[in-house]
């Protein structure tokens, strides 16, 4: 059976630009490995890789792997973290410290890769030992005591908080998570303690493949129907999940943990369920929420949290539940909970101008999505603002396709609702969904309902119809957020006009 092998042997991630491959890669590149790996583009992400020392190839080819092939005219040292360089030669399998030359890089491939990528190809062809995303994490997680994040909604946030808490009081941790946070600068650091915290996807039933000290369970829900025909496979990928935790904190909140599962450490926003962990009292303001937190009956004292919406309270009660198991006081957790601020595109405000807020936000199911509105509609219930606009881009045909009533009832707390077409992140529309379809659906209960397939109709649909008081969402797993910043500047260029 292969393994992974972190003992000096190379990595080449192919699709290294991704948000969960390059928190692994990062991690790798930063304990000294080589690392190199492909996109098809490079970013922000790719150049933060690429100045600790990892080798990025802007195209996915065949001859990326070249660099490994020992044919070649000059072997390639280790200069730094893990940086292949070759002074003047095209670059070839680096030799490691100590002499030990390494030919056979260990290929890592998320689900996004098929198996016509031509660099994946090539790798075969090489034999090549080929692994997927998760089982570089799934090793990692053993290495560390380690607290892995799993849950169909809030996995992103709740270890972003728990990570951010860690850090915060001096436990120094290991980050691995989905999404990027300002205090370490991306989607992964690495610390000096045993301490790993690592958000553990279940959409393609890898989840199965970790052992973690402490396993959290946000919720339970259908989510990825392209993997699971059933809700009961989604339940079955979460018992043994729980059977491979040494510990599981889980919230009882959802129906599905209540039935299903069987925690040690439970935590709940209702009292009546008798969870060890209990927020209750919980109001509302202009900075974000507020709850007094008991834990087995007896009062801890009262939690802020700035990250708005009752489902982050949730999310902050689960991390208080770990600082406690880790021995941390509560007036420790309460502070660094209270100076979170969030992960990017978890209601991320992206900028405001003429009196208009936009924000990015990744919710792309129908629950995420009525927990974001709920909380925006909380917001101009405070007088912050005076209208809810949602702009949603429908991620993947067999999600839309799953879930078309419930993405009908879920915009309710908008008070305009614009609709773009289906992204369709690779899948091919074998049922021929047309983005029209969900726009009537959601029209059956929302009176206010606009279509715009693209990009240029819903940035010139906007500038017209938004005004002050204004707070607007931009929700979606695709690629929607990137036209905030032009609809941002057309507001800025109509005041212009109007000035």
């Amino acid at each position: 059976m292969k393994t992974i092998d972190f003992n000096g042997k190379p990595f080449h991630f192919i699709g290294i630009g991704g948000i969960g491959m390059s928190a692994l890669a990062y991690i790798l590149a930063k304990r000294h490995l080589p690392v190199s790996g492909s996109d098809l583009k490079g970013s922000h992400i790719t150049r933060r890789l690429e100045e600790i020392g990892a080798r990025v190839f802007t195209s996915q080819e065949a001859s990326n792997l070249e660099i490994y092939q020992s044919s070649s005219a000059k072997l390639m040292t280790v200069v730094g973290n893990s940086k292949l360089t070759a002074a003047g030669q095209s670059p070839q399998a680096p030799p490691l410290q100590g002499g030990v030359t390494v030919t056979q890089p260990q290929i890592i491939c998320s689900t996004a890769i098929h198996n016509n990528n031509l660099e994946y190809q090539a790798a075969l062809e090489l034999g090549y030992p080929i692994f997927h995303r998760s089982d570089v994490l799934a090793a990692l997680i053993q290495e560390y005591q380690s607290i892995a994040v799993a849950g169909t909604h809030g996995k992103t946030t709740t270890s972003s908080l728990i990570g951010y808490m860690l850090l915060q009081t001096g436990l120094d941790p290991t980050v691995i998570i989905g999404g990027e946070v300002d205090a370490w600068d991306g989607n992964a650091r690495v610390g000096e303690s045993p301490y790993l915290v690592a958000e553990a996807d279940e959409s393609d039933g890898s989840l199965t493949k970790h052992y973690a000290k402490i396993g959290i369970v946000t919720n339970i829900e259908l989510d990825h129907p392209d993997h699971y025909q059933s809700l009961d496979e989604v339940v079955k990928i979460f018992q043994i999940f729980e059977e491979h935790s040494e510990i599981l904190i889980a919230s009882l909140d959802c129906p599905n943990i209540r039935n299903y599962l069987k925690p040690q450490i439970t935590y709940s926003l209702d009292p009546q369920t008798g969870a060890d962990y209990i927020a209750q009292n919980i109001t509302y303001d202009q900075q974000g929420s507020k709850a007094q937190i008991w834990e087995k009956g007896q009062y801890l004292g009262q939690l802020e949290v700035r990250i708005p919406g009752t489902h982050n309270i949730s999310n902050a009660l689960a991390a208080v539940a770990v600082g406690r198991q880790l021995g941390l006081e509560f007036n420790q957790i309460a502070d660094a909970i209270a100076s979170f601020t969030g992960a990017k595109r978890r209601f991320e405000e992206k900028g405001a101008i003429n009196g208009i807020t936009f924000i990015d936000d990744y919710a792309h199911h129908p629950s995420e999505i009525k927990a974001t509105l709920a909380a925006a509609r909380l917001k101009v219930q405070h007088n912050q603002y005076k209208r809810v606009i949602a702009i949603f881009q429908p991620h993947r045909y067999t999600r839309t396709a799953t879930f078309l009533a419930e993405f009908g009832e879920s915009f309710e707390d908008a008070d305009l609702v614009v609709l773009t077409d289906i992204y369709s992140a690779g899948e091919t529309n074998s049922q021929n969904l047309q983005s029209q379809t969900v726009v009537d659906e959601v029209k059956k209960h929302h009176p206010n309902v606009h279509y715009c397939p693209d990009y240029k109709t819903i940035s010139h649909f906007l500038k017209n119809l938004l005004q002050s008081g204004d707070l607007t969402l931009f929700l979606g797993a695709g690629n929607l957020n990137q036209m905030i910043p032009e609809t941002i500047a057309l507001q800025a260029a109509q005041t212009k006009i109007v000035a």
